[in-house]
């Protein structure tokens, strides 16, 4: 219910950056937790079915990405080099920055993952030793951050094609940045 309305809200902001959806939904049910009272373990129990379905969502991706396929054909190498460079590059800074600031083992194999969509990220931190609640928030704060950001910071750049903006987004801010892309048009998402 919290992310219907944050969606309405969005659509008569005209998507503008601030009315992300996914932002508003965050903030709006970690203030209704915090003012309720309800333990976050309470909360994660009714949130189980979500999480069971965020894997077949993300799978839900392919049909835009089919319905480009061609685009996607004549541009494979570009988007392969940027996929693999993106994610590489994600994986590293995410590490190097928190061993750096004196993070744990611990808290870098949370933060390794963080810029993989959940269901991924989850299974990448339990198999790592890492934290997946932790890992968990980290995804969704690198998506909305990115969603938020993202396109901002591209047009800053003077950056115009849509695939680059669908990779950029995709890439730095998974399924939420893929949504946000998906927002600008079909061939971007």
């Amino acid at each position: 219910g919290v992310y219907q309305v944050a969606v309405t809200v969005a659509r008569r902001a005209r998507g503008r950056a601030y009315a992300n959806p996914v932002l508003w939904s965050v903030v709006i049910i970690v203030v209704l937790l915090l003012v309720s009272k309800t333990p976050l373990e309470a909360y994660a129990r009714g949130g189980d079915m979500i999480g069971f379905f965020l894997g077949p969502a993300t799978v839900a991706l392919a049909l835009p990405l089919y319905r480009q396929l061609d685009r996607i054909k004549q541009a494979a190498l570009p988007i392969l080099g940027a996929s693999v460079c993106g994610a590489t590059a994600a994986v590293l800074v995410a590490g190097w920055v928190t061993k750096a600031l004196g993070g744990s083992r611990e808290l870098v194999a949370s933060m390794l993952p963080k810029s993989a969509t959940t269901p991924v990220a989850l299974a990448v931190t339990e198999t790592i030793g890492g934290i997946p609640a932790l890992t968990a928030a980290l995804v969704i704060l690198t998506g909305v951050l990115g969603a938020v950001a993202g396109p901002a910071v591209l047009r800053l750049a003077r950056i115009r094609s849509e695939l680059a903006h669908g990779l950029a987004m995709g890439i730095s801010a998974h399924g939420i940045g893929t949504a946000r892309a998906l927002g600008e048009s079909q061939a971007t998402g």
